[in-house]
C-alpha cells in the first residue's frame, strides 16, 4: 500500500508550485495575449515546469536559483540543437539518442547535472518536432531565457525556504559528536547507540538527491572520504564505549584528547569558521603513542588483553581523525600534495581535474555500471518514442517523449504500476479536459482564469500524488494552455491520452528490454566483484604487518589490488545509491543481505592496508603468533570468497581469539600490534557476517 505523503512534503511541494505557477504565469500571459508570440510563449511556459517540476532542484532558494542561472548555456544549446534537427525524423532521432545518453551518463561525474539532467532533456524534446521552423530560434532563446529568469527570482523571493544543512554541514555536527563522546570518558551504552545513529545518518542514502558528494572533482572526492572517514570514527568511538574500564591509561587518554581536539577544529574548518587544521600534530601523537608502545621497557607483566583493546581502539579512532582532517583540508583548500599519508589513500589529491573526470567517465563506461544503464535506458525510451510519435506524425507528439521522461523507472516492475496509474489518471483528465473544451469552446478568455489554478493544483498535487494525479492534472494544464495559443477542440485531449499511451507502452518495453532488475541485480554483482577483490588484500595486508620488512610490502599490495578495490568499491557504492532509491522487494530483500555491511567490509579492508604495514615497533613475533595471525587472515580470505557467492543461508564466521598462550610468550613491545591485527580482523568478521546475512 502507498504511503500517504508526510505534511512537510506537501508544504514543500505547495510553495515550489507557487513559484513554477507565478514564473510561468508571467511570462507566458505577456507572450500569448500582449506580443502574440505562440513560439516565445511555450517556453515561457515550460521552462518553469522543467526546471521547478520535472526537475526538483535541492538547497535554499539562492542555491536553487544558481543552478538554474548555470545550466540556462547547456538549455541554450539544446533548444538550437533540437531545431536544426527537427529537419527530418531520421535526424531528430540521432539527436535525441544522443542527447539521452549523454545527460543521464552525467550523473557520473556530479550531482548537480544529474538533478538538472530531466529538465534539460526537455529543451531538446520541444525543439525538435516539426514544424521544423529555424526562424522561430531567436524567439525560442527568448521565451527559455524569459522564463528561467523568471523562476530564479521567485526562487529568491517568492516564500524562500530557509538554508538545509549540507552534507559539510552534518559531518562537522557529528565531528562535534565524537568530540563530546570522547570527552566523556567513561563507558556509556547510551553514549554509543547515538554515535551509530550519527554515523547512520552520513549515509548518502539518506541525504536528499543532488547534495550528496558524488561528483568526479576533487573537493566531492575529498568530501565523500571525509564522511566515510568519520562514520568510521563514530563506530570506533561507540566500540571504545562499549569497553569495559581499565586501569588508568595516560598513553591512551593522551591520545584520545588529540583526537577531540582534532575533531572541533575540522568540524569549524568544515563550516568555515576557522582555517583547516593540518593533521600533523595528530600524527605526531600517533607516532610517539605507536613508538612508545614499541620501545617501551619490557614489563614484569604482559599488559591485559583488555588494556590492549581499548588502546588499540583508541588508535584507530585516532587514525580516522586523521584521515578525516586530511580529506576536510582538500574540501576546502583545494589541490595540494598530502604527506606522511599513505599515497593511495588520497589518490585524487594531487591528481587534476581533467583527469579525474576521465577516470570517472572511463569507470562507467561498462554495461555492470547502473549509471551506464539509466542512460542507455533513457536513449533507447525516448529515441524509440521520437522515432515513433515522427513516423505515425501523432498530434503533439512530443508528449510522447515527456511520457517516456516522466514516467521511466529502473526496474519493469515499477515502470509497470507508473504506466498503469498514468493510464488511468491520463484518461480521467482527457474526460475533464474535453468536457471542458466542449463547453467553453473558443473562449479564450475562460481557459485564462483556468489556466493558474489548474497549475498551481497539478504542482501541489502531482508530485505527492503519484504518477495518476500527476499525468490526469498535467492534462488539464496543458489543455487550458495550448487552447490559448491556438483554436482546439476535444481531439486535444484525445490526442494528449494516446500520446500518453503511446510513451508508456514504449518505455515499458525499454523496461522489460534493457536491465529490467534495476539495481538489485547489480548490488549483488557488485559486492561479489567487490568481496573477490578485497579478498587477497586480507592475507598481503597481514604478512605485511608482521613481516620485517612491512612498509617495504605496501606498494607491492597497491600494484596488486588497491585499484581493483578502489574501482569495486566505487561501482558497488553506486549500485547501492540506486537500490536505495528503488521500492523494497514485496518479500523482503534477498537472502537478507545487509549490502551497508559488505560495502563498510571493503572499506576496513582498505584502511587496513594503508595503515597497518605502517605500524611503528619490533616485529618479533614467536613462530606461534606468525602462525595464529596468517592462519586467521588465510581463512577470512577463505571465507570472503566464499561469501562472494552470497550464499543463501549467509556465512558464520568463527574468528579465533588470540590465544593467551600465545599472547604470554609474545614480546610486550610487539604485543599491541598483533592486538592491532586482531581487532581489525574481528571488525572485518562482524561487517562480513552482518553483510551476508549470517
Amino acid at each position: 500500500m502507498p504511503q500517504r505523503p508526510s505534511l512537510s512534503a506537501s508544504v514543500d511541494a505547495g510553495r515550489r508550485a507557487l513559484r513554477v505557477t507565478v514564473a510561468a504565469a508571467a511570462g507566458f500571459y505577456p507572450a500569448v495575449h500582449l506580443l502574440d508570440q505562440p513560439a516565445a510563449a511555450i517556453y515561457t511556459l515550460f521552462a518553469p515546469v522543467a526546471f521547478g517540476v520535472l526537475s526538483p532542484l535541492p538547497g535554499s532558494g539562492r542555491q536553487r536559483a544558481g543552478t538554474v542561472l548555470r545550466a540556462l548555456p547547456t538549455a541554450a544549446a539544446l533548444v538550437v540543437l533540437g531545431t536544426v534537427l527537427a529537419v527530418g525524423t531520421w535526424p531528430a532521432v540521432a539527436g535525441m539518442l544522443l542527447v539521452g545518453f549523454v545527460l543521464p551518463f552525467g550523473a557520473a561525474c556530479g550531482p548537480r547535472l544529474a538533478g538538472t539532467a530531466p529538465g534539460l532533456q526537455l529543451f531538446y524534446i520541444l525543439a525538435c518536432f516539426p514544424p521544423y521552423a529555424p526562424d522561430t530560434l531567436a524567439l525560442r532563446l527568448a521565451g527559455l531565457v524569459t522564463g528561467t529568469v523568471l523562476l530564479s527570482l521567485c526562487e529568491l523571493v517568492l516564500l524562500p525556504e530557509p538554508r538545509q544543512p549540507s552534507y559539510r554541514d552534518r559531518v562537522a555536527d557529528a565531528l562535534d559528536l565524537a568530540g563530546r563522546a570522547v570527552r566523556a570518558g567513561a563507558p556509556d551504552p547510551g553514549l554509543a547507540a547515538r554515535l551509530r545513529a550519527a554515523g547512520r545518518g552520513l549515509r548518502f542514502s539518506r541525504q536528499p538527491a543532488g547534495t550528496r558528494p558524488t561528483g568526479a572533482g576533487r573537493k566531492d572526492h575529498a568530501l565523500a572520504q571525509a564522511g566515510s572517514a568519520t562514520r568510521r570514527l563514530l563506530d570506533q568511538l561507540a566500540a571504545l564505549a562499549g569497553l569495559p574500564a581499565t586501569p588508568a591509561d595516560v598513553a591512551s587518554e593522551t591520545l584520545l584528547h588529540g583526537t577531540a581536539v582534532m575533531c572541533a577544529r575540522t568540524a569549524g574548518a568544515l563550516r568555515r569558521s576557522r582555517p583547516a587544521p593540518g593533521p600533523e600534530l595528530l600524527e605526531e601523537m600517533i607516532e610517539e603513542f605507536m613508538a612508545a608502545r614499541g620501545t617501551a621497557p619490557e614489563p614484569r607483566a604482559a599488559p591485559s588483553h583488555a588494556l590492549l583493546l581499548r588502546q588499540s581502539t583508541a588508535l584507530t579512532a585516532a587514525v580516522s581523525a586523521v584521515t578525516v582532517c586530511t580529506a576536510a583540508a582538500l574540501t576546502t583548500g583545494g589541490r595540494r600534495p598530502v604527506y606522511g599519508l599513505p599515497h593511495e589513500q588520497f589518490w585524487y589529491a594531487d591528481t587534476g581535474t581533467v583527469r579525474l573526470w576521465y577516470f570517472r567517465i572511463r569507470g562507467n563506461l561498462t554495461r555492470r555500471s547502473v549509471v551506464f544503464q539509466n542512460a542507455v535506458r533513457m536513449a533507447l525510451g525516448l529515441a524509440l518514442a521520437r522515432l515513433v510519435a515522427g513516423s505515425l506524425d501523432l498530434s503533439h507528439g512530443f508528449w510522447v517523449l515527456l511520457a517516456v521522461l516522466t514516467l521511466g523507472r529502473t526496474t519493469a516492475g515499477e515502470a509497470w504500476s507508473a504506466a498503469r496509474s498514468a493510464a488511468a489518471g491520463t484518461l480521467l483528465g482527457a474526460l475533464a479536459a474535453g468536457a471542458l473544451i466542449i463547453g467553453a469552446g473558443d473562449m479564450t478568455e475562460v481557459y485564462a482564469y483556468l489556466l493558474v489554478p489548474m497549475m498551481l493544483l497539478a504542482f501541489t498535487v502531482g508530485p505527492v500524488g503519484g504518477p495518476a494525479w500527476a499525468q490526469g492534472l498535467f492534462t488539464l494544464v496543458v489543455s487550458t494552455a495550448f487552447a490559448q495559443i491556438a483554436a482546439v477542440t476535444w481531439r486535444l485531449a484525445e490526442a494528449r491520452f494516446l500520446d500518453v499511451l503511446t510513451g508508456s507502452a514504449v518505455g515499458l518495453v525499454c523496461g522489460l528490454l534493457a536491465w529490467p532488475s534495476g539495481a538489485r541485480a547489480e548490488i549483488r554483482r557488485g559486492v561479489t566483484a567487490l568481496l573477490r577483490a578485497t579478498a587477497p588484500l586480507v592475507p598481503a595486508t597481514v604478512v605485511a604487518t608482521t613481516g620485517p620488512d612491512g612498509p617495504g610490502r605496501v606498494r607491492e599490495i597497491a600494484d596488486r589490488a588497491l585499484w581493483a578495490t578502489h574501482h569495486r568499491l566505487r561501482m558497488a557504492q553506486a549500485a547501492y545509491a540506486q537500490y536505495r532509491a528503488e521500492p523494497a522487494p514485496r518479500h523482503g530483500d534477498e537472502k537478507g543481505s545487509d549490502w551497508l555491511a559488505a560495502l563498510n567490509f571493503g572499506s576496513r579492508v582498505l584502511v587496513g592496508a594503508y595503515w597497518l604495514p605502517r605500524s611503528e615497533g619490533p616485529r618479533t613475533f614467536p613462530p606461534a603468533a606468525l602462525r595464529w595471525a596468517r592462519d586467521a587472515a588465510g581463512e577470512l580470505e577463505a571465507v570472503t570468497l566464499r561469501a562472494a557467492d552470497l550464499p543463501a543461508d549467509g556465512i558464520r564466521v568463527r574468528l579465533a581469539q588470540l590465544p593467551a598462550d600465545i599472547a604470554s610468550r609474545t614480546p610486550a613491545r610487539a604485543l599491541p600490534l598483533l592486538v592491532d591485527v586482531e581487532v581489525w580482523l574481528r571488525a572485518l568478521a562482524t561487517d562480513l557476517e552482518t553483510g551476508t546475512g549470517g
